[in-house]
């Protein structure tokens, strides 16, 4: 009867090394980025969904400050598309609001859903204006067409 003694040592060594030249044979043969989220145009039913809501604070003076925002803040839309601007109501009565540059306005009622159908021809940066809440902390989205 023989009794073969193996290294422990050697055979994780192998291991690893078998399983790091595996992983660098793969990279070698699939040169590149690996690609985990896509900014790629999307070109047909593109839908952007935004919200309106407030943020509210109390200072140490017992003041009650209150901010309220297009969320998200920034939307990038592609040039020469059609998309679907959907934004919900979540804080305020409403807001009456207007797509700087452009003849799009509406109003966003708390609540309810306004669809904003959005096509533009000229590249460039576009504001999406509340018209009530303009003051200390102006309510707008910019729209980057691309």
């Amino acid at each position: 009867m023989k009794f073969i003694f193996i290294n422990k040592k050697l055979v994780f060594f192998t291991i690893t090394a078998l399983f790091i030249l595996g992983i660098g044979s793969w990279y070698y043969f699939n040169p590149g980025d690996i690609e985990t989220a896509s900014m790629k145009k999307q070109t047909k039913n593109l839908n952007i969904s935004m919200i309106a809501v407030e943020f509210q604070s109390k200072l140490t003076d017992g003041r009650e400050i209150e901010v309220y925002r297009w969320d998200p803040g920034t939307i990038y839309v592609p040039k020469e598309e059609d998309v679907t601007l959907r934004i919900y109501g979540v804080n305020g009565k409403e807001h009456p609001f207007f797509i700087e540059g452009t003849n799009i306005k509406g109003v966003v009622k708390k609540g309810e859903e306004t669809v904003v159908p959005l096509h533009f021809k000229e590249e460039g940066v576009y504001k999406l204006i509340c018209t009530t809440h303009t003051a200390e902390a102006p309510m707008t989205a910019y729209i980057i067409v691309d």
